[in-house]
């Protein structure tokens, strides 16, 4: 019988490999800048080209590495950080599995130089798909320098999973968040395509979290330490005022090393529970210290998952300190438990008589005669006089107002499609009917079934979304325009100023110009219809970052946004032709029905719910 199980060469087992810890360029550069943290380095400088396509290069100042260790370390599970199984209970270091490196190098042209304090010169590699093509001397300074060129040039299925540079780059800058927020200690530079987007200095935590995301989150910190004999909390919260309904600004820490951990993000959102609604996450930058020996952190590749013996001990700290801290700042409502609670009654005043209350009746009170002293309409024929004035003129049919023919076609097609029915035939939206505004929130009118309410925010929500994606698919570059008469600068951090300028092409289809200034970015144009300011429409279009989510393109999710953003807002009265404008926009829209995010937009009652409600 033939053999066929067979030992994998050790090139493709690095590939293997490097498909678990290295998944696109920012996880290259994760990689890279924590080798240079355990080198011991005061300063960390990083390039990348077209997001780390091209070229990914961390330089630091660190220890650096004789020739013996520069050629070992690019074979598989060669680490300096562990000896024995016993070390991965003590372990502090950022890396220690030794598979970084060979999975890079395996994937990609490499570059290494390095020179050690201890050697005369330096000493420098360059390898090809894990293959050494060349070890020589050179000149170095004492520290170390990795090019990685080329990422996934033997994986071209890999490579072609990429998005977009402005999606990858961000994941880049994320990856730098985590490392410089842990490492305040460290100088830090990335550079992106020659442009320097970040130049951290040596600093207190506060001062780099400031550096980080912007001078205008100094406000918005809150601090937060507490510590018993198993573990420490220390860090900054984000006031409940500046949460944003997307996550990405939230950084956990065991032993200065960023973690993924759901248990202590709940615990987390937990003490903001009041604070804020479900959909909004706060700012948090908190780093617990631990003994190393009760936590395991050997359960990913990546290193960003661990397990503690003692969660319950974490979360009784945790959540008791945040809140500690979001009280001792004003920021949550607390109780004064010292207050007594009867009724707080002034003494009276020395010689004041009071006097016997007394009811006021107006004996010619009438409520049935034609108008009241207050001035409003009487009930019964009054009534029906207003409705019938409202109907003059709201919805006349000799005027032409109303829903066309057209439009009623337009929702016959929707029905077909699987949407739900139509609450009026085309027939009847033609006819005349009167509308209202019910609670400042929705439009009420009838038909001869019943009557319908529409929600107004959603049911602009549909036309406006419509509107902006008509405009995305056509050829035109930019869609009517509101230009400011005067630019507004908008203050963004770094990461997030990159990835609304990388969008700007399209968003010009939108009627939104956004460009570059010397502090930010700054919004030269709006869409001419909608409610909106230009800081809430760049925060929706920072909400959707990835470029496809369950099949529907960034650019639309995008729109999607944009019209929540730019709706008539619940609580808004509007006039009369208002009112119909909007119904008939909406009934001109291909799914009337539904809001973008597929919440109901139309209620409908007919005239049997309505009878059985007065049996």
């Amino acid at each position: 019988m033939p053999e066929v199980i067979k030992q994998l060469p050790e090139q493709v087992a690095n590939q293997i490999a490097a498909g678990e810890v290295i998944q696109r360029p920012a996880s290259a550069v994760k990689e890279l800048m924590e080798n240079a943290v355990d080198a011991g380095s005061t300063r960390v400088e990083v390039r990348v080209v077209d997001a780390g396509r091209t070229l990914i290069q961390v330089e630091d100042n660190g220890s650096g590495m004789v020739e013996a260790d520069a050629r070992r370390c690019f074979s598989r599970h060669a680490t300096s950080k562990i000896s024995s199984a016993d070390d991965l209970y003590s372990i502090v270091s950022k890396g220690f599995r030794g598979e970084a490196l060979a999975s890079i190098a395996s994937i990609a042209h490499v570059e290494l130089k390095t020179c050690h304090a201890d050697s005369a010169h330096g000493f420098q590699m360059n390898l090809e798909g894990g293959t050494t093509m060349e070890s020589l001397p050179c000149a170095m300074e004492v520290g170390t320098q990795i090019s990685v060129r080329h990422l996934f040039y033997n994986v071209p299925a890999r490579r072609n999973f990429l998005k977009s540079d402005a999606v990858e780059m961000r994941h880049v800058i994320d990856e730098f968040h985590r490392v410089a927020l842990a490492h305040e200690s460290i100088h830090f530079v990335l550079v992106h395509n020659d442009k320097e987007l970040f130049n951290l200095r040596e600093a207190m935590l506060r001062k780099r979290i400031v550096g980080v995301f912007g001078s205008k989150y100094d406000e918005r910190l809150v601090p937060v330490e507490e510590s018993t004999d198993v573990v420490g909390v220390k860090g900054f919260v984000g006031k409940p005022d500046f949460a944003r309904r997307t996550r990405g600004e939230q950084f956990l820490f065991v032993n200065q090393r960023f973690v993924r951990h759901h248990v202590l993000h709940r615990t987390i959102m937990d003490a903001y529970e009041g604070l804020l609604p479900r959909d909004q996450f706060p700012l948090y930058v908190l780093f617990l210290t631990i003994d190393p020996a009760r936590l395991d952190v050997n359960i990913h590749p990546t290193k960003t998952e661990v397990k503690f013996d003692e969660d319950r001990h974490i979360q009784s700290l945790l959540l008791p300190a945040i809140r500690r801290g979001l009280g001792k700042y004003a920021v949550a409502p607390s109780l004064d438990f010292e207050q007594e609670t009867g009724l707080n009654i002034q003494p009276l005043e020395e010689g004041r008589v009071v006097s016997e209350p007394s009811v006021q009746v107006n004996p010619d009170y009438n409520p049935f005669a034609p108008q009241h002293a207050g001035g409003g309409l009487r009930p019964g024929r009054g009534q029906l006089d207003a409705w019938k004035s409202l109907y003059e003129k709201t919805w006349n049919a000799d005027t032409g107002q109303g829903v066309t023919e057209a439009q009623g076609t337009t929702h016959r097609s929707a029905v077909g499609a699987g949407f739900p029915e139509m609450p009026f035939t085309e027939a009847e939206s033609s006819s005349a009917r009167p509308l209202f505004q019910l609670q400042n929130r929705y439009i009420v009118t009838s038909t001869k079934s019943g009557l319908i309410l529409v929600d107004q925010h959603r049911a602009h929500q549909r036309i406006l979304y419509e509107t902006l994606v008509r405009q995305l698919e056509s050829d035109v570059n930019q869609s009517a325009t509101q230009q400011l008469l005067f630019p507004t600068q908008v203050d963004l951090n770094a990461a997030d100023q990159l990835f609304v300028l990388e969008s700007s092409t399209w968003l010009a289809k939108f009627g939104l110009l956004v460009a570059e200034s010397e502090d930010g970015i700054e919004v030269q144009g709006m869409p001419v219809e909608g409610e909106n300011t230009p800081e809430s429409m760049i925060l929706a279009v920072l909400e959707e970052r990835e470029e496809e989510v369950a099949g529907v393109s960034r650019e639309e999710r995008v729109a999607a946004r944009l019209a929540e953003t730019m709706a008539v807002r619940v609580g808004k009265s509007l006039k009369p032709e208002e009112m119909v404008d909007l119904v008939d926009r909406l009934f001109g829209c291909s799914t009337p029905v539904l809001d973008p995010f597929g919440r109901t937009v139309i209620v409908t009652f007919e005239s049997n719910e309505l009878e059985q409600r007065f049996r």
